[in-house]
């Protein structure tokens, strides 16, 4: 699968249910070493900076459980999952 195919998927907490976001509004952070996904930054707030979240949430990508069609479910250890204050 192409990062582009998953632009708009939204991103589930297998845990709880709880959706954490959308791919669209996530960055990469790659290996420069050997160049693999280590994890997915999904960025603070809503629309424009607005909203409830102010922190980023580092999701690594082992984390990640299935990739369907629609969403991403993804196992939320806290000490795994960390949100990193802006």
């Amino acid at each position: 699968m192409r990062w582009s195919e998953m632009g708009g998927k939204e991103i589930i907490g297998f845990d709880n249910g709880e959706r954490m976001g959308v791919i669209s509004d996530t960055d990469l952070v790659i290996n420069p070493q050997n160049g693999t996904i280590e994890s997915i930054l999904l960025s603070g707030g809503g629309f424009l900076g607005w909203g409830k979240r102010k922190e980023e949430i580092v999701i690594p990508w082992s984390s990640i459980i299935k990739i369907g069609p629609d969403m991403v479910i993804i196992r939320q250890n806290p000490l795994e999952n960390q949100a990193v204050q802006k």
